[in-house]
């Protein structure tokens, strides 16, 4: 605005001014909260890392179990997860489909996000009464070890809601104009105050509600850019209140229940263990090793990425720490040998959905929690599953690689030997968490922590040292990606709940049992089934949601459950870095920096090449239970 329409509009200048004074506040506001949220998340977190580790040591070193640890582990986990769904909230990286809102106009665009957002404030604020309730009846409980009150529990859910809300309402004051907010923020009040005011008018349409809430409700919720694990929450939240008269304390109860399973804590264990692998530079000695070995060959670096893939796989557990770890060190190499840059991403992302079943996946540790299925029997079983999708790509591979360059340089035994010794310290950890879980050595937990401890001393000697300030950033990172992870978990649990309290739960069971073909039937239709969800719901919200529904009827069937696990993440994977819609695929082409529109046809055959051997793996259960 020039001087002379300052002049004219003087309340226009004022009123940008107090705009921007708004704004400095609330960033000040933002930050001051943020750091207080991670600073005191990242703690709890190390606190955690050692009190397992002094567990770990009590047990094995000095043969004096300690029992209240694993009590006191678990509300701790429960606090930094609650603190980590708030943190993921300020830094905008929880799951959500952005695909359709990707290829709407600017505007259209806004309006549907406010909308999102406006859908989020409700749901949170209609958390805080039944919360506090919850708090107010639990507080009589005590933990049977140290004697926490249960309020303490609760409490960490109400302050991560409060926190939530206050993050989600300086996002929108950033992105709308003062009347804009207001009038969002008026429409969510009233909304609201109305959801108090409706009795369940919808009890007497039975199942249609099902239809309504969980199926359009939560599909229309995705699309319009509402996170997935919101949208559940959201959709369960008016299918409590318009369809039943159950309190809401139940959902909150839910929440809570499924944040502190303590096999639930391996999750974030794993993700710092991969961050960390990451940081040291482990990760790129396998793979520097690996290239000294078969990269000289045509299509040598491709091979390089199935393995590298296979190995890191072991380690972090996570696909993103997985391409992160391997795109940016192969992509520019593959490309100098004359890889197309499609082929790169697309290599990528389906070598990534084919190591999913590599132990210690966390989808693998996260079906065995909510299921019941031994996740030693997951860690065994998925071995050999991974190794044929890992050749059916190799297969790919080879015939796609023919007209490619092979490397310049001719294998130097001198260069193996010395990228081997380099080498030999990350190649032994994927052996020891292996051995170790698979054996009955220790839980998945405690290798957890073994390989925390292993990687912080071999890792400070290779690389001379981990700054403070690095290990708060890795501290911070594991505490944000395991909040977004944790609180699909919690609210697709909720959601999953509810659908059992219907009746839904036996109705699919059912339906799945009496497909034609029986066994064959169930599998094909299952594979099918979980490429969609996990196209469109992402991985972990279809295995909280259909999982404990369905692997007890493949059990009515015959299926082995290590096998029904196998054959549903496999197709998962399939979906989840599949175009257009799969997530994962989108994160491979921003890791290879390649146009997913680039890459998109090159993922057909690799594409195939796996569902080929997801067949196979449904065809010839030896595959999986063979080792058990």
């Amino acid at each position: 605005m020039d001087t002379a329409d300052a002049q004219a509009n003087p309340h226009v200048l004022a009123s940008g001014d107090q705009r921007t004074s708004i704004g400095r506040v609330l960033d000040r506001v933002e930050r001051v909260l943020g750091f207080a949220v991670d600073a005191t998340a990242a703690v709890l977190l190390l606190i955690d890392i050692v009190l397992l580790a002094w567990a770990v040591t009590a047990r094995y070193v000095l043969n004096v179990p300690v029992t209240w640890i694993e009590e006191l582990a678990a509300l701790i986990f429960l606090w930094f997860g609650m603190l980590g769904v708030a943190s993921a909230l300020r830094r905008g990286i929880h799951m959500r489909l952005s695909f359709i809102l990707s290829r709407m106009a600017a505007e259209r665009r806004t309006r549907f996000e406010t909308v999102a957002n406006v859908i989020l404030l409700i749901f949170l604020a209609k958390l805080v009464r039944p919360t506090l309730e919850l708090i107010e009846l639990n507080h009589i409980i005590t933990s049977p070890n140290l004697g926490i009150p249960g309020s303490v529990a609760p409490t960490a859910t109400a302050i991560s809601v409060v926190l939530m809300t206050v993050f989600l309402l300086i996002r929108m004051w950033r992105a709308m104009t003062p009347a804009a907010f207001a009038l969002s923020l008026g429409t969510a009040v009233v909304v609201g105050v109305a959801l108090e005011l409706t009795p369940p008018f919808m009890m007497d349409l039975g199942n249609i509600n099902l239809v309504i809430f969980f199926g359009i409700g939560v599909m229309a919720l995705i699309a319009i850019g509402v996170p997935i694990a919101f949208s559940f929450g959201t959709a369960t939240l008016f299918y409590f209140l318009l369809t039943t008269d159950l309190p809401l304390m139940v959902i909150v109860g839910r929440i809570n229940e499924g944040m502190s399973h303590f096999i639930l804590l391996t999750i974030p264990l794993f993700i710092f263990l991969g961050i960390q692998i990451q940081y040291t530079g482990m990760a790129k000695s396998m793979i520097d090793f690996v290239a000294a070995l078969i990269g000289n060959a045509r299509g040598g670096l491709s091979y390089v990425m199935l393995c590298a893939m296979y190995l890191v796989s072991g380690i972090s557990g996570a696909k993103a720490a997985d391409m992160a770890a391997i795109g940016p060190i192969l992509s520019p190499a593959m490309k100098d040998r004359g890889v197309k840059e499609g082929d790169i991403a697309a290599l990528l992302a389906v070598s990534a959905a084919a190591a999913e079943t590599i132990p210690p996946s966390l989808v693998l540790i996260i079906i065995g929690s909510v299921t019941g299925i031994s996740i030693a029997a997951l860690f065994v079983g998925g071995l050999v599953p991974a190794v044929v999708c890992m050749l059916a790509l190799a297969a790919v591979v080879f015939i796609r690689s023919r007209g490619e360059r092979r490397g310049t340089a001719k294998r130097d035994m001198r260069v193996i030997g010395k990228t081997f010794i380099v080498a030999i310290p990350a190649l032994a950890l994927p052996l020891i968490i292996r051995a170790a879980v698979l054996e009955g050595v220790a839980t998945a937990t405690e290798v957890a922590v073994i390989g925390i401890a292993y990687v912080a001393v071999v890792g400070t000697v290779m690389m001379r040292g981990i700054s403070l300030r690095r290990m708060a950033e890795m501290l911070v990172e594991t505490i944000a990606m395991s909040g977004a992870i944790m609180i699909i978990i919690a609210l697709a649990g909720a959601m999953s709940w509810a659908l059992t309290q219907s009746g839904f739960a036996q109705t699919l069971v059912d339906f799945m049992t009496n497909l034609p073909g029986g066994k064959a039937g169930f599998l094909i239709v299952s594979i099918i089934a979980f490429i969609v969800f996990g196209s469109i719901l992402e991985g972990i919200p279809a295995i909280v949601l259909f999982g404990p529904l369905l692997v007890p009827a493949a059990q009515s069937l015959g299926v082995h459950p290590v096998q029904y696990a196998m054959v549903v993440l496999l197709s998962m994977g399939l979906g989840l870095f599949s175009p257009p819609f799969g997530y994962g695929y989108y994160t491979a082409c921003a890791v290879a920096r390649v146009s997913p529109d680039e890459a998109m046809w090159n993922m057909v055959p690799y594409l195939a090449a796996l569902f080929l051997a997801i067949v196979i793996i449904a065809i010839f259960p030896w595959l999986s239970i063979g080792f058990l």
